[in-house]
């Protein structure tokens, strides 16, 4: 599987500061934007998944959605995770 216990656990020590902070919006964006890249890679070898572009339509929703909720709180950690993450704004 690509994402297992030991890849989330990576993922939420790196941006949420510690291993149980599974909570966090930037650890949250973290694993989103993982799963994002995953499907994208996927979408591109099977055009035709309606399933899957549906599944990734709605984690993008889910992640701007908390990228806007970092914005209006706290813009530091906005552009943090943006340029940790790579993301486009």
């Amino acid at each position: 599987m690509y994402l297992d216990s030991a890849k989330k656990t990576e993922l939420f020590t790196e941006f949420g500061g510690a291993a149980t902070n599974t909570g966090s919006a930037e650890s949250q964006v973290a694993l989103f934007t993982f799963r994002i890249k995953h499907l994208t890679e996927h979408m591109k070898q099977n055009r035709k998944d309606h399933n899957t572009e549906r599944a990734l339509t709605g984690l993008v929703g889910k992640r701007r959605a908390l990228l806007n909720y970092l914005k209006a709180r706290d813009i530091n950690r906005y552009r943090a995770i943006v340029k940790a993450l790579g993301l486009r704004k």
